[in-house]
């Protein structure tokens, strides 16, 4: 299976439980993704609105076989 392209996942992101576009692994060091939780402009890389409708993408937080892993950053987000 290819690596995923982590540049291009940000957006409005809306939490799953089921049915994802993407599975997510939150660690915390040597993160694929940087990411951002911001409330307006979620237009660069690592750069997360959270949202309940019209999505970007659709992320599942998992434990095990995720596509990549993130970790939650304050500043600076994008991809490792």
């Amino acid at each position: 299976m290819p690596k995923v392209d982590v540049s291009k996942i940000y957006g409005k992101i809306k939490m799953v439980d089921s049915f994802p576009d993407y599975k997510v692994k939150v660690v915390s060091v040597f993160a694929d993704l940087k990411v951002q939780k911001v409330t307006i402009f979620p237009d660069a890389p690592g750069k997360w609105q959270i949202v309940d409708v019209f999505p970007d993408f659709k992320i599942q937080i998992v434990d095990s076989f995720p596509d990549f892993t993130i970790t939650y950053v304050d500043v600076f987000p994008g991809p490792r």
